[in-house]
């Protein structure tokens, strides 16, 4: 048995440390020796094999992630092979600085059309029946009306009977606007009538008493004089705006003519509009004044 695998060598002559030779001092057994030191030898050489490879294998996987995580950004690594990567000087080098932002010069947005018909000192466009009430022919919601007859009062009072023509004279009331509009036997005069400012227009419309003068002409027979007929009142801005409809056969349009509720409805809604679309005629060409100065 040799050192190193649990004792010291025996002797053929049974004594402990004796050859065969029977010499009288204990003889090491260089054989023995020998191939253990060779043993051992070759588990260390296995032994840095075995851990060499697994540092070369981990160095690789090293570089390709980083590799990786400079292409494309990325904080993982990808399974693209090695082969695949880009050229080392193609990496950026994170020293250089980010482009700058550049900004378009754009036009400004447009002034709100409220600004516009809100105040008398910016409302500056034409103003008069044919700028309110431009078309022969209206469709509002699908239902379509002929335009009859148009006026313009710059007494205010003249054209609404007693309850209304206090408040329009109260609070300044400059120019009555009224058209009347017509449908299968229906009829409705819609009123605008221009103050000085959003506030008093305001004023007027929570202050209403009935009733706008209904305007007969153009073939619509005086209607809504006698009779009970349906009413609205509203402003926008500057200007407060009112409707009356009724038949045109004389006959009441109490609460339960669904028909005349809804024609004043339609002109009070066609009355919005105009006064609307007056602030954004404005408010365009204001956006274009500055392009052509």
């Amino acid at each position: 048995m040799s050192f190193g695998q649990g004792g010291p060598e025996w002797g053929s002559q049974g004594g402990p440390g004796w050859n065969a030779g029977g010499s009288t001092g204990p003889t090491p057994d260089w054989a023995a020796l020998a191939e253990q030191a060779e043993r051992r030898r070759a588990r260390r050489r296995r032994w840095l094999m075995a851990g060499g490879g697994a540092l070369a294998t981990a160095a690789v996987a090293g570089i390709v992630a980083v590799a990786v995580v400079n292409e494309d950004g990325s904080q993982g690594a990808s399974d693209k092979p090695s082969n695949s990567l880009p050229p080392s000087e193609s990496i950026p080098d994170g020293s250089s600085k980010p482009p700058e932002p550049t900004f378009k010069d754009d036009p400004p947005p447009p002034p709100p059309p409220k600004d516009f018909i809100s105040d008398a000192k910016r409302d500056k466009a034409p103003l008069s029946a044919a700028t309110l009430f431009p078309n022969k022919k209206v469709t509002i919601n699908g239902r379509a009306y002929k335009l009859a007859r148009t006026d313009t009062s710059k007494n205010c009072a003249e054209a609404a009977h007693a309850g209304l023509g206090p408040v329009l004279t109260r609070n300044g009331c400059d120019t009555l606007y009224r058209a009347t509009y017509t449908r299968d036997g229906l009829a409705v005069t819609v009123g605008i009538a221009v103050f000085e400012n959003t506030r008093t227009a305001s004023r007027v419309k929570e202050g209403y008493q009935p009733n706008l003068v209904a305007l007969p002409g153009g073939g619509v027979p005086d209607f809504c004089r006698t009779v009970t007929c349906r009413t609205t009142a509203n402003s926008l801005g500057r200007y407060a705006y009112f409707t009356i409809a009724g038949r045109t056969d004389g006959q009441a349009s109490g609460a339960g003519d669904k028909q005349a509720q809804q024609t004043a409805l339609d002109g009070s809604n066609y009355a919005y509009a105009r006064v609307l679309q007056r602030g954004r005629a404005q408010s365009s060409q204001a956006a274009k004044e500055p392009a052509d100065g």
